[in-house]
């Protein structure tokens, strides 16, 4: 097994002989928050949905959706789905906890979106400022074609209201896990986008989890590095054509 995937795996296994506790060196420690401070900032509403569907049914309905309406999304289930995936969910001891697990409560993902129809918002890129449950204007425009081509020409990106993206700033795990941070990076936004899925069915909307894209294209949309800060996984998210 001489693929680099193969080597990662091996390479970065526990082994209860050699795994020593070690310090962590606070102060470098990084920030849990990204936020775009010159951005023109956008506040979500409140939410409030009313629907008797149990989790059983949620999972027996949630499919990944490839035909969507052009039909506006409303900001308030933006604003729900935004909380669900990765909002803040209870303050402990100090500690703010968010929707989703994450490994040492580091949460290095981040997520932006790709407005194509949502109503009161302007079409463009933005990004989910968690701490004051906001969206951050970055660029104003459509985007939904080079988003498209950059996710390997996936048509059935341009026609979705929103698409999610999440990134990964990998110093926040690396800085306690070192290279095995990279498994938990993965995992942590494979529990973002469960979560998101399982929201949308509940309102009654579609989406499409997607891993296929041009990472340097893809990354240029969101002015990312690739280095630092990568995109990881999006979904498509609008009312499925029936």
């Amino acid at each position: 097994m001489n693929e680099i995937g193969d080597k990662y795996f091996l390479e970065t296994k526990y082994h209860r002989d050699t795994l020593s506790g070690g310090t962590l060196d606070w102060e470098s420690k990084p920030e849990l928050y990204k936020e775009y401070s010159e951005a023109p900032l956008v506040e979500l509403p409140s939410f409030s949905f009313e629907n008797n569907i149990s989790l059983k049914d949620l999972l027996k309905k949630r499919k990944s959706v490839r035909k969507y309406l052009f039909k506006p999304l409303e900001l308030e289930k933006l604003s729900f789905l935004l909380w669900c995936s990765t909002g803040i969910q209870r303050e402990e001891a100090g500690y703010l906890f968010r929707t989703a697990p994450s490994a040492g409560a580091l949460y290095p993902i981040e997520t932006y979106l790709v407005v194509n129809n949502v109503v009161d918002l302007k079409q463009g890129i933005y990004h989910y400022n968690i701490r004051k449950h906001s969206l951050e204007l970055l660029k104003v425009g459509d985007f939904s074609a080079a988003l498209s081509f950059a996710a390997l020409n996936q048509y059935f990106c341009r026609k979705a209201s929103v698409i999610f993206v999440w990134s990964a700033i990998f110093f926040r795990s690396k800085w306690k896990y070192k290279e095995r941070a990279y498994r938990y990076i993965f995992i942590d936004v494979g529990h973002i986008a469960e979560n998101l899925a399982l929201s949308a069915v509940y309102l009654e909307l579609g989406s499409c989890q997607i891993g296929a894209f041009f990472d340097d294209e893809l990354n240029e949309i969101f002015d990312l590095d690739g280095i630092n800060e990568s995109c990881l996984y999006l979904s498509p998210v609008g009312y499925p054509f029936v």
